[in-house]
């Protein structure tokens, strides 16, 4: 049986991305509307009743005015993923990180609303959620953040700008330390004091590198690197799309570059440790625009699917 699905915001950057995923995959068909109908919401509404998901790639306030729409469509509303950061936090919408815990893969997959996480986060609730449910973080920790990302996650503003080469080769952003990824970091990495979060943008498409530095004697038990390993390890163990470099994989990467995993869904956590120190540092490589967007929601889309 064919799905039908509908890309609202299909020529933003993660709707283009997630339109070229999904080319060509068995079961599925993409639905769309003529470009001078695409903000047209009565016409929106009668694509939305003939398919059986919509993805939403819009501005946060148009996601959720659309949300809305769909939601009162009642027994005939598609059911939905959003790419935006509208609903995130919100009551009665599933975290589209089947990763996060066991069962989360199973709750999307029944899902009628799931909401796609953020890049930043993504990164950093994989790196957090296993070592806080372990116990190796304490909930009440003051934990810092790092990020750097490509251009591409910023819009077409910013898109424009790097392009144009007006923009500077690296930056830091978000510097009122209010990013608008920081609610579900916190909720997702199962924190109950808020992080530091200092995001970065470089003047590289794609691809992004998050990182969590820690004094290991500042944790519970005092854990080693191997202590933080382990638990990350057992945590992902058996999962397809993220994955825990060995020790010695590590140790032959003591530097890292952000872009080797674009075009995947794949997230790579890296565990660095100096141990006479009592020092560490988690990092997670990823696309921006794969398990940090598109990728993510293609993932979402196939377990809601039965794919």
């Amino acid at each position: 049986m064919t799905a039908n699905i509908f890309i609202d915001g299909e020529a933003g950057t993660t709707g283009l991305q997630i339109r070229d995923k999904l080319a060509g995959v068995e079961g599925v068909a993409l639905r769309s509307l003529p470009p001078e109908q695409r903000k047209d919401q009565a016409a929106k509404l009668r694509a939305f009743a003939e398919v059986d998901v919509v993805i939403l790639c819009l501005p946060d306030e148009a996601a959720k005015e659309t949300a809305a729409s769909i939601e009162a469509m009642g027994e005939k509303a598609p059911r939905v993923i959003d790419a935006s950061s509208a609903h995130r936090v919100a009551p009665g919408w599933t975290y589209g990180f089947p990763e996060l815990i066991a069962g989360q893969g199973a709750a999307i997959a029944q899902a009628r609303k799931v909401t796609n996480p953020g890049c930043h986060a993504t990164g950093a609730v994989a790196l957090l959620r296993p070592l806080t449910d372990a116990g190796l973080i304490a909930k009440d920790a003051p934990v810092t953040i790092g990020s750097v990302s490509g251009y591409s996650g910023g819009g077409k503003s910013m898109i424009e700008a790097y392009e144009s080469g007006r923009a500077p080769p690296f930056e830091l952003y978000g510097l009122g330390l209010e990013h608008k990824h920081m609610p579900e970091i916190q909720l997702y990495s199962g924190l109950a004091s808020r992080p530091l979060f200092v995001p970065s943008v470089g003047n590289f498409r794609q691809g992004m590198l998050v990182s969590v530095p820690l004094q290991l004697d500042a944790l519970p038990g005092r854990p080693s690197g191997a202590d933080l390993r382990a638990a990350l390890a057992e945590h992902y163990r058996g999962q397809r799309y993220v994955r825990v470099a060995s020790a010695e994989d590590s140790a032959k990467a003591l530097r890292l570059e952000p872009e080797s995993l674009n075009g995947t869904n794949d997230l790579l956590i890296h565990v660095y440790a100096n141990e006479p120190r009592r020092q560490a540092a988690l990092v997670a490589k990823l696309d921006n625009l794969g398990k940090g967007a598109a990728g993510a929601a293609v993932q979402n889309l196939e377990l809601m699917l039965g794919l």
